[in-house]
């Protein structure tokens, strides 16, 4: 059985409307993140925005962030930061699985 599309956590499914009531922002709130590069939404093929799960669970990230006063350019700058970090601890876990295999006897 093929996937669906809302298995798939990157699945642009979302309008701006339907992540605007979600969230209980506002959708200039949501174009704004788009215009300052915080979060990039997919577009339809008429240019509308379309979220994803992974998108939305950002944005929760990003609004509270807002809540408490941070800018939407120190935001961007946290998230960068944040994907910096999980891609550096995803390199050390590989970086000390293949230190384990070199050390087992063969």
């Amino acid at each position: 059985m093929p996937d669906l599309p809302f298995d798939d956590e990157h699945a642009p499914l979302y309008s701006l409307g339907q992540v605007a009531e979600m969230l209980q922002v506002q959708h200039a709130f949501l174009r704004r993140l788009d215009q300052h590069d915080v979060i990039r939404p997919s577009r339809s093929s008429g240019g509308q925005r379309r979220y994803s799960r992974h998108d939305i669970v950002i944005v929760q990230h990003v609004t509270r962030m807002a809540e408490e006063g941070m800018t939407l350019i120190a935001i961007r700058r946290i998230l960068e930061l944040e994907r910096e970090l999980a891609e550096l601890r995803r390199e050390l876990k590989e970086a000390h699985a293949r230190i384990r295999e070199l050390r087992e006897p063969r």
